[in-house]
């Protein structure tokens, strides 16, 4: 399984990585800069993948495939195990989910804290956010999304430093809510990366965060739907 380097550093924009498979337009490295969609509930990186002749191919979308990631090139092109190649990462886009991503867990934390509720499902593109929670006890849940974004904006601006580490399964299934998706746990591997927003969330997570709460700036509450009893949907973006 490559390496994956977005777990490690978000900031990387460029790395060398060697080929170590090819299956038709998919091309298999040691290692990643390209966090696969959707998981997590990120949508896909995309960029660029540079030959060792020197070609730029675009990767179109990066996916998991049994536990390694594919990187899905344009076209096909003439590589070998053992070729190196350099990968290019859309930052833009990269960025914008970044900064959404964190923003999400910031909205996540305030409901669970305030409901109980936790998140039913979700996906963050670069331009927009939505998130399903659990809010079957919130009989007015339009205005709890609402009052949730602006105290989720009013935590951003106070520029609080997100911290990024890995503790063992055991110890980190210990910390109270480490898990707020409803009906799912961790992958079972003896570390978990944890994601902490110290005072505000703390959760078990693999995606790509912003440093500080502040790089988000704000988000603005897009639109809600009911998608069920213990499905209330809410579409969020950045402010530009």
């Amino acid at each position: 399984m490559a390496r994956l380097l977005f777990q490690e550093d978000s900031y990387l924009r460029e790395a060398e990585a060697a080929v170590t498979k090819i299956d038709g337009n998919k091309v298999f490295l040691d290692s990643t800069i390209f966090h696969p969609g959707p998981s997590g509930g990120l949508d896909t990186d995309k960029g660029w993948l540079v030959l060792p002749n020197g070609d730029k191919v675009e990767v179109v979308q990066a996916v998991e495939e049994a536990g390694d990631v594919a990187h899905v090139l344009s076209r096909t092109v003439e590589l070998k195990p053992g070729d190196k190649v350099k990968c290019i990462l859309d930052w833009e886009r990269r960025h914008k989910m970044m900064r959404l991503h964190t923003a999400s867990h910031v909205l996540a934390s305030i409901l669970y804290n305030r409901y109980g509720a936790l998140v039913t499902g979700g996906h963050i593109q670069p331009d927009e956010a939505k998130d399903d929670f659990d809010l079957s006890n919130v009989e007015d849940w339009k205005t709890a999304f609402q009052q949730a974004v602006d105290e989720t904006n009013t935590v951003l601006k106070k520029c609080i430093e997100v911290k990024v580490y890995w503790l063992s399964r055991e110890e980190a299934l210990k910390i109270p809510g480490i898990v707020k998706l409803a009906g799912r746990l961790p992958p079972s591997v003896e570390k978990l990366r944890i994601v902490e927003i110290p005072g505000i969330d703390i959760q078990a997570d693999g995606g790509p965060h912003v440093k500080n709460t502040c790089e988000v700036g704000e988000i603005v509450l897009k639109k809600l739907e009911s998608k069920g009893a213990k499905r209330k949907r809410i579409y969020y973006s950045l402010k530009e």
